[in-house]
């Protein structure tokens, strides 16, 4: 299939195999909470600026409720160089910044805003891979006392 959009910024080339849709499972874990599974969509989109677009969802893999979600923006502002800005329907917004190695993104956060009801969640790492058409990604958390811990694993396959 064609695309018809604007062309691809040139800083962005690296990340161009990102651009698209997965789908899969994942399934979650951490110190103050039971273990969980679900389903998970993730986009990345561009619209010829030197970002991309990206907006993730996830819900129940047994009856489909919603369970999170997160929006933002990825760039590459200089070679081998990644950040990544995410906003949570949850009250969280975090900035990560890392690098892009070999197909391997990895993302720290150096900046986290929260509003007053938020979580007190202090810092989230993040490592996404892509092979072929599916991306894996892992995500550890800080949350309250807890220190960073392993939380998240998802494996998604390209859709489209």
């Amino acid at each position: 299939m064609a695309d018809h959009g604007p062309p691809l910024h040139d800083a962005l080339v690296p990340l161009a195999g990102l651009l698209g849709v997965f789908e899969g499972e994942g399934r979650g874990d951490y110190p103050t909470i039971e273990a969980f599974g679900y389903r998970e969509r993730v986009t990345f989109t561009h619209v010829g600026k030197p970002f991309l677009a990206y907006q993730q969802r996830t819900w129940h893999p047994e009856h489909g409720g919603p369970m999170h979600a997160e929006t933002g923006y990825l760039r590459l502002p200089a070679p081998g160089v990644a950040e990544l800005v995410l906003a949570h329907p949850t009250g969280i917004v975090e900035v990560e910044e890392g690098t892009l190695t070999d197909g391997v993104l990895r993302l720290a956060t150096s900046s986290i805003g929260l509003t007053g009801t938020a979580k007190q969640v202090r810092s989230l790492r993040r490592e996404f891979v892509l092979e072929a058409d599916t991306l894996t990604y892992d995500v550890w958390m800080a949350y309250d006392t807890v220190p960073e811990t392993h939380h998240l694993h998802a494996r998604l396959r390209r859709v489209t």
